[in-house]
């Protein structure tokens, strides 16, 4: 079994300094790494976000779940984040998706191409910057992209490259993080475009079954090496777990049982948390949770309990 870790999303601070000591937070309560996402709402700009967060700790991994490859030429990417690397001394995880909000499109006038001119468009994005990082320069004539000698300049601290993070609920986009990840986040599907209804529909126990099948597939001899991710959506340390499982199925409209044994639901008492963790990890393999900053602090004790382990 891969040891846990634990990771925290964020957002946004109410200022510089609240932003440095939430970082600071983040790392003395004993998480692994400090994610923010990549949106065009109300959150911080992920680069800089995460080069102020590396800059006011001392061991704390940064990145983003993840960057949406259609706001971002690889070349560019692929520079900043071997900068970032170096600088914070290999403290970088790469997180890279195809991009799947609607309203970031609507927002930004970006054209919004079907699921798999999307994937696609980021598996060529990955071969670039990998080529960039791992050899120092790259030439690529893709579908999507044509780079003609583009130099890796820097290299990052980590080689060959800083970890990459790939997640998705599809089977395409699965099979290419079983392939070149080495961490897959396996998620409920986004594919409507928006955080709705529909995304509940793929929270249960067989769909993460199925899923972690395909990368279990995909990823061949190389599977045993991957760390599988899980961002979780609902963590509640609790006294009465059956109490707050069901009053949490009942505002979703679902069975008890299926809100309980979701993946992204962790409620109860820190030991039943723990419990969960363990058996969730021998069944389909989840050491690396996430959880976001509303929990932190009252799921530092499963941290502390499991982390490492």
């Amino acid at each position: 079994m891969i040891p846990f870790r634990f990771g925290v999303q964020l957002s946004a601070a109410p200022s510089g300094a609240a932003w440095r000591g939430l970082a600071r937070s983040v790392e003395d309560l004993g998480y692994s790494t400090l994610f923010i996402p990549d949106h065009f709402e109300d959150q911080f700009g992920p680069l800089v976000a995460l080069t102020v967060a590396a800059e006011a700790t001392t061991d704390l991994k940064v990145g983003s779940l993840v960057f949406g490859n259609d706001y971002r030429h690889p070349v560019v990417l692929a520079k900043e984040i071997a900068t970032l690397d170096l600088l914070s001394e290999g403290r970088v995880e790469f997180g890279l998706g195809a991009g799947w909000m609607t309203t970031d499109y609507e927002q930004s006038g970006i054209d919004y191409d079907g699921p798999g001119v999307r994937i696609s468009r980021m598996s060529e994005s990955l071969a670039i910057v990998k080529e960039l990082w791992t050899t120092g320069a790259a030439t690529f004539v893709g579908e999507h992209y044509t780079v003609t000698g583009a130099v890796g300049f820097p290299r990052p601290y980590r080689r060959p490259h800083p970890p990459i993070i790939i997640g998705g609920g599809g089977r395409n986009v699965l099979g290419i993080a079983a392939r070149e990840a080495d961490i897959v986040g396996v998620n409920p599907s986004l594919a409507a475009g928006r955080r709705g209804p529909e995304v509940i529909e793929t929270t249960g126990a067989d769909y993460y079954d199925q899923r972690v099948a395909w990368v279990r597939e995909a990823a061949g001899p190389r599977f045993d090496a991957l760390e599988l991710q899980c961002l979780t959506f609902v963590v509640q340390i609790v006294p009465d777990r059956r109490d707050a499982v069901e009053r949490l199925a009942s505002m979703m409209g679902s069975a008890p049982e299926q809100v309980d044994g979701s993946p992204i639901v962790l409620i109860g008492t820190i030991e039943q948390i723990v419990e969960t963790l363990v058996a969730r990890r021998e069944r389909w393999g989840f050491s690396y949770i996430v959880v976001h900053e509303a929990e932190m602090e009252a799921f530092a004790p499963v941290v502390a309990a499991l982390a490492g382990t």
